[in-house]
């Protein structure tokens, strides 16, 4: 016989662990089925791993620069082994975070994989568990393309498991996971070339964006071939090398990493045996209070195919467990204005709507933008380009969109995404005092209207 539960969840990453966090709050009977860690892409393999090399990244920008202002130090060398060791041990420290924090809770974690037997069960290492609640929350892998040597590359998951620098790295991909590692690698070194299909980086961003982002990549000395379909890998003598569907090669890497997006982890779950609905490249379609087609089984996360970061599946997780067992029916999650970061060197905020995208929706478009080099480089014989863009619209010039990339860009967004939630507008804006000197400033002091060509 089943073991019973109130609800399951399967899969114990940011979104798993926030719906069983909050049912378990509500004195319901919970359970996590977690194949390999708690924590999941995010902190394993994901955010938090990634934002440990951006700062490694940063300082080792910071040290080379900081002879400029006087400060005479030199980089002997990246010693990548105390930064992988320390990475490790402060995720390890999480982990054990997270495994005292459920038994504390009384969540039931399951070691294993979990497979539907019908609508309410599932089955975990031959053992069978039912819920009346079952959220599935497996999130998404690393895709490798079907092509000739692909096997000759690694994912972003095998860049987390490197014991070496890499010396010579092309990258293949243009998104978040693509520039940012490629920037970590060139800051902290390495020879870095991109490749990707698409004519920019960053390409579902505002145009200001991807060019700025492109312009500072160029100008730290990674090396774009833009765009750049990949048929094939090869070995060769000098390592390997990478070939376009036009005959053109790229050769001499030690190491391709492949950053071309990311698949769900739903093949595995015998969705056959519910009347979930399952499209072709295994995302499951729900609706805005993230039901499935099955009565009963919820999908939150990377594999709803929307939005794909972690604080979206948290608060999905949260406010799913509120609807379900706090009265609270219409708690569901806003997909508008999420604000999201690159963490490029220097990062990327984004908010809103895109200028396309306001235009697309016929209202008065009014666009303000500037572009400068930020005193951090005051001293230095050159330095990375900072740009910012509003995106308002109507006749009160309401601000539907930021649109940044520089230094510090990454925190200030996130004061700024509550101003753009609450509908401020232009003349908000203007009327908030300046912060000086600070690159935030910009944003609550551009006067000029932009005229796109």
């Amino acid at each position: 016989m089943a073991e019973q539960f109130d609800l399951i969840a399967i899969g114990g990453g940011s979104g798993g662990l926030a719906v069983a966090e909050k049912a378990a709050e509500y004195g319901k009977r919970v359970a996590i089925i977690e194949a390999s860690k708690l924590g999941g892409t995010c902190v394993n393999v994901g955010c938090v791993p990634k934002k440990v090399m951006w700062y490694a990244a940063n300082l080792a920008q910071g040290a080379r620069d900081a002879r400029d202002y006087g400060v005479l130090t030199n980089i002997e060398a990246i010693d990548w082994q105390t930064l992988v060791t320390g990475r490790q041990s402060y995720i390890a420290g999480i982990l054990g975070y997270w495994n005292d924090y459920t038994g504390g809770k009384g969540i039931t974690v399951l070691q294993g994989a979990a497979r539907f037997i019908d609508t309410h069960t599932v089955e975990v290492n031959n053992q069978r568990y039912s819920a009346e609640h079952i959220v599935i929350a497996t999130g998404g892998r690393p895709i490798v393309p079907r092509l000739p040597g692909a096997d000759l590359g690694i994912t972003s998951d095998g860049f987390f498991q490197l014991q070496e620098q890499p010396k010579h790295v092309c990258v293949v991909g243009g998104g978040y996971i693509g520039v940012e590692l490629a920037g970590v690698l060139r800051a902290l070194g390495s020879e870095v070339t991109v490749v990707a299909l698409e004519e920019r980086v960053l390409e579902t961003f505002d145009p200001i964006i991807s060019n700025t982002v492109a312009h500072n990549m160029a100008q730290d000395g990674i090396q774009m071939h833009l765009p750049f379909a990949v048929a094939s890998l090869e070995r060769q003598t000098n390592g390997i090398a990478v070939c376009d569907q036009d005959g053109n090669i790229l050769s001499g890497f030690d190491t391709v990493l492949w950053a071309i997006g990311r698949a769900a982890n739903t093949a595995d779950l015998n969705l056959e045996a519910t009347d979930i609905d399952v499209l072709p490249d295994g995302t499951i379609p729900t609706d805005a209070y993230q039901n499935t087609t099955a009565s009963g089984i919820y999908a939150i996360g990377d594999i709803t195919g929307r939005v794909p970061l972690t604080p979206v599946a948290i608060a999905a997780g949260r406010r799913l467990a509120d609807r379900l067992f706090n009265n609270q029916t219409e708690s569901r999650v806003d997909y508008e204005n999420i604000p999201t970061v690159v963490f490029a060197h220097p990062p990327v905020g984004s908010v809103g709507l895109t200028e396309a995208q306001a235009r697309e929706s016929g209202r008065q478009v009014t666009i303000y933008q500037t572009e400068f080099q930020p005193m951090r480089y005051a001293l230095n014989h050159h330095g990375s380009r900072t740009a910012m863009k509003l995106v308002c619209v109507d006749d009160n010039q309401r601000v539907v969109g930021i649109h940044m990339v520089g230094d510090g860009v990454d925190e200030m967004l996130q004061g700024f995404a509550v101003a753009v939630k609450l509908g401020a507008t232009k003349a908000d804006f203007d009327n908030t005092l300046a912060i000086h000197p600070v690159s935030a400033e910009e944003l609550v002091t551009l006067k000029q209207p932009h005229h796109s060509e």
